[in-house]
């Protein structure tokens, strides 16, 4: 299980197989994180956090935030004590570990 680290960035020193897509465009990226959203969305414990206006905001938000160069990151508790954690990773290089090199590997 890949448990998300203190700071964001330290997902870039991560193995390479904790990688789940690479994007070259901030709103490609996004799209990703908007289908993660959706696919968890029914099982979000809190309601407010399935609300899908929420969650297009978030989807906007991080689309917004790539293309300056910050990084994103969220988490959601889920039924079954259970706990999502999605983060995208500006790589080009990122801003608060600006020696740290991209994974390499993904799936």
């Amino acid at each position: 299980m890949d448990l998300p680290p203190l700071e964001t960035a330290y997902w870039l020193i991560k193995p390479g197989k904790s990688v789940r897509g690479t994007w070259s465009e901030p709103k490609e990226a996004a799209e990703w994180l908007g289908l993660q959203l959706i696919e968890y969305a029914p099982r979000f414990v809190c309601e407010r956090d399935r609300d899908t206006t929420r969650l297009s905001v978030l989807v906007v938000s991080a689309a917004e935030r790539l293309a300056w160069g910050g990084d994103v990151s969220h988490g959601f508790y889920l039924e079954r004590p259970a706990f999502l954690s999605v983060a995208l990773v500006t790589c080009s290089p990122n801003r608060a570990a600006p020696d740290t090199p991209c994974p390499v590997g993904g799936r």
